[in-house]
C-alpha cells in the first residue's frame, strides 16, 4: 500500500467515525426519550407512551436546541482563528526581528513550507515548554497559525524540525482544525445536557425537600429523577463521544 492508498483510507476511516459520532448524538436523543417516557409516564410502561410522537417531537427540538446552542457557542468561541487557542494554551507570538536563532530558523522554515503548500504563512507562536511538541490551530487556512514548544526548536536538527511543521501544515491543508472544531462544538454541547441535568436536580432536590403540598413534592421527585437522568446520559454520551473524536485525530495523522 502506497502513501495516496494509505491517505484515501484515512479518509475512509474518518468519514465512519464521524458517522458514529452522530449516530451518538442519535442515541442520546433516544436515551432521553425513554427518559422522558418514563417520568411523564402515569401509566404502566407498556401503555405505549414510548411511541408517542409529539413527546419524541418535544425531546427532539428540546435535545438540537441544547446541543445546536452549545455547539455554537463553543464554535463562536473559537471563530477568532487559531490566535485564540495559541493564546489559551500559553503560546508567544514570534517576530521576524527575533534574535533567537532557534526562533529564527523556525520562521524561516514556516515560511518555506507555507511556499510549497500554497497557503498563507501562518502567524508562529512559542511555548515556553521543554517538551517537543507541536500544533496547528484555526478555522481555515487564513486564520491558521502554528504552534511549537521550546524543547521542539532547540533539541531538533533543521531536517527534523522541517518534518514536524510539515506535518502541522497537512492539517491545514487537509481541513483538520475545522474538522476538529465541529466534533469539540458539538462535544461542548453533549456536555451542556449533563450541566442542565446536574441544575435540574438541584431544583428538585430543593423542591422535594421540606414540608410541601403533594404536588411539590410530585414535581420535584421528576425534576430529580430528570436531573438525575440527564446527567448521566450527558456524561456517558461525552465520554463516547470523546472517544470517538480522539479516534478521527488519529486517522488525520495519517493524511
Amino acid at each position: 500500500m502506497d502513501f495516496f492508498e494509505h491517505q484515501d483510507k484515512a479518509r475512509q476511516k474518518t468519514g465512519q467515525l464521524v458517522l458514529y459520532f452522530a449516530l451518538a448524538v442519535v442515541c442520546i436523543f433516544g436515551a432521553l426519550f425513554i427518559l422522558a417516557s418514563f417520568i411523564f409516564s402515569r401509566d404502566s410502561v407498556s401503555k405505549t407512551i414510548l411511541w408517542d410522537p409529539a413527546l419524541a417531537g418535544i425531546v427532539a427540538l428540546g435535545t438540537a436546541t441544547i446541543v445546536g446552542l452549545g455547539t455554537l457557542f463553543k464554535v463562536i468561541s473559537l471563530a477568532g482563528g487559531g490566535k485564540v487557542v495559541a493564546e489559551a494554551l500559553g503560546g508567544k507570538l514570534l517576530s521576524h526581528q527575533t534574535k533567537d536563532l532557534p526562533e529564527k530558523r523556525f520562521l524561516n522554515i514556516v515560511e518555506e513550507m507555507a511556499l510549497a503548500s500554497g497557503t498563507p504563512v501562518p502567524p508562529s507562536y512559542i511555548m515556553e515548554e521543554a517538551g517537543i511538541n507541536a500544533f496547528a490551530a484555526g478555522y481555515s487556512p487564513e486564520n491558521a497559525v502554528i504552534g511549537v514548544t521550546r524543547g521542539c526548536i532547540e533539541k531538533l536538527n533543521r531536517e527534523q524540525l522541517q518534518g514536524v511543521v510539515a506535518h502541522e501544515f497537512s492539517h491545514i491543508f487537509n481541513g483538520d482544525m475545522r474538522l476538529n472544531i465541529r466534533l469539540m462544538g458539538t462535544l461542548h454541547g453533549i456536555l451542556l445536557l449533563a450541566g442542565i441535568g446536574y441544575y435540574l436536580m438541584r431544583i428538585g432536590s430543593f423542591s422535594g425537600s421540606g414540608r410541601r403540598n403533594k404536588d411539590s413534592g410530585n414535581i420535584g421527585m421528576a425534576l430529580l429523577a430528570g436531573g438525575l437522568g440527564m446527567l448521566a446520559i450527558g456524561y456517558i454520551g461525552a465520554f463516547f463521544a470523546n472517544l470517538i473524536k480522539a479516534a478521527v485525530s488519529r486517522q488525520r495523522e495519517f493524511l
